[in-house]
């Protein structure tokens, strides 16, 4: 099992910047792919981006590619998502989820493992 906690989001105006934070505790070791998902109201969860534990390699959802970055601190078993230049469209409920398995590429929502509760994004225009 792992406990999964998110922090850091906000309101904002458009063109700013927030970082959230990702507490991962427990069994962390079964989880080497991480990863930030958002949800808006009315639609699905979709897929942010995914980052490994082991060697911090990312990928991103084209439609935050060059403004949002993950990373990691493995001795503080935290991940981060920097989001830069935020736009309206990006106001969400932004998750952090755990992975069994190593995958670089979208991962799929519905083969998390551990999900957090959520922080929520508002990002005025």
């Amino acid at each position: 099992q792992v406990q999964l906690v998110e922090s850091g989001g906000g309101l904002v105006q458009a063109g700013n910047s927030l970082r959230l934070s990702c507490a991962a505790s427990g069994r962390t070791f079964n989880r080497p792919t991480m990863g930030w998902f958002r949800q808006a109201p009315g639609k699905e969860r979709e897929f942010v981006a995914s980052i490994f534990w082991g060697n911090a390699s990312t990928y991103y959802a084209d439609s935050v590619k060059g403004r949002f970055t993950i990373s990691r601190d493995a001795a503080k078993n935290t991940v981060y998502l920097q989001m830069n230049n935020l736009k309206p469209e990006d106001s969400a409920v932004y998750y952090c989820a755990a992975a069994t398995y190593l995958n670089y590429g979208p991962l799929d929502s519905r083969a998390m493992r551990d999900w957090g509760k959520g922080t929520l994004v508002t990002v005025s225009s």
